[in-house]
């Protein structure tokens, strides 16, 4: 199978730099396309002397597509899709970084997927997520995303995903963690521009799962840069937690029948989700927001069980979660239905 590393940017050519160099360096070599929003910071430049210089070399990898106009995030995204030339597709911002192993692992666990399936059925796997390690601008580590299932490489099937990403079993997380079959991504329609930087990936996660099986590998291959100037950053929390309902109102309409009995209410997602970004408020010191933020919702037991089930999900802590999930109902634990293939 062939992969194409898709690496969008606009006007950060330094850490653009860094973002190439790893691509180019997977222990699998793979297409490298350099999706560029109209920077104006010599990035054009740079890419396109780097790739001639390649190309004396025999090595055509690295391809590069500009913007007429600066576009966003989501609309980049989308134009370096259209131009790669692989099966799959590994996004990376240009502020984040690989592993140099992190393509190869990843083309391991699919066909280890592939092997294990084509005994049972005819489904395929359409996305794949990893560990990844967040990390300050001097590349110092700060925290990990946690471990998930058993073993190293496991896969949950296509009816259970919504279900998982709902009760947040199942964070596939950033674009940095992320790959995705091509087909799978244009049929999903790509990313909403509408979202623009802002669970713009989450959304097309929701959507690219549609179409087969996901596959999660328990192995730390990609860097995430935390800094005040990441996109995200710049959005408000309002804005943030609307977006966050949004999601998860998707994924209530997508889970399957089989779960619906197991489900908390909407309502008490909503009112979860407000409890959990009043204390992202309160964490950064802006206390107005924290009290608007969380409204009726502090007073709901429901929304406050849903938190702590949450924050013992992160630490891994799966027993309480069944105990503590609903008042009166438990999830339907799908840890139990994910499927080891390594």
């Amino acid at each position: 199978m062939k992969f194409s590393i898709v690496i969008t940017t606009y006007n950060r050519i330094t850490l653009l730099k860094r973002a190439i160099d790893c691509a180019l360096n997977q222990t699998v070599p793979c297409e490298v396309v350099v999706a560029d929003d109209c920077s104006t910071d010599g990035t054009e430049e740079y890419v396109r002397e780097l790739s001639a210089s390649l190309k004396t070399k025999e090595d055509y990898r690295l391809v590069y597509h500009r913007n007429l106009t600066n576009q966003g995030h989501s609309a980049t995204m989308n134009a370096g899709v259209a131009v790669a030339s692989g099966e799959w597709i590994k996004p990376v911002d240009d502020d984040d970084y690989l592993a140099t192993d992190c393509i190869e692992e990843m083309i391991q666990a699919i066909s280890a997927y592939q092997i294990h399936k084509s005994q049972t059925s005819t489904s395929q796997v359409v996305i794949c997520s990893c560990q990844a390690a967040q990390v300050d601008p001097s590349e110092k580590e700060l925290s990990r995303t946690r471990i998930i299932g058993p073993g190293k490489v496991f896969y949950i099937p296509q009816e259970d995903i919504h279900y998982g990403m709902l009760l947040e079993q199942i964070p596939f997380g950033t674009p940095i963690q992320v790959a995705y079959r091509k087909d799978a991504f244009i049929h999903s329609g790509g990313w909403d521009s509408s979202l623009d930087a802002n669970c713009d990936d989450i959304d097309s996660w929701i959507r690219i799962s549609q179409f087969g099986d996901a596959i999660f590998i328990n192995k730390c291959l990609a860097y995430r840069t935390i800094w005040p100037g990441a996109y995200n950053q710049k959005i408000s929390l309002e804005k943030r937690l609307d977006t966050n309902i949004l999601i998860k109102e998707k994924l209530y309409q997508l889970v399957q029948r089989e779960h619906k009995i197991h489900l908390p209410t909407l309502q008490d997602i909503r009112n979860y989700l407000k409890l959990h970004w009043s204390i992202v408020a309160l964490k950064k010191a802006k206390i107005v927001n924290a009290f608007s933020l969380s409204s009726a919702s502090i007073l709901s037991p429901k929304a406050w069980k849903l938190l702590l089930s949450s924050i013992l999900n992160r630490k891994q802590q799966w027993l309480k979660i069944k105990q503590l999930f609903m008042l009166n109902k438990e999830p339907k634990p799908l840890i139990k239905k994910i499927i080891l293939i390594e």
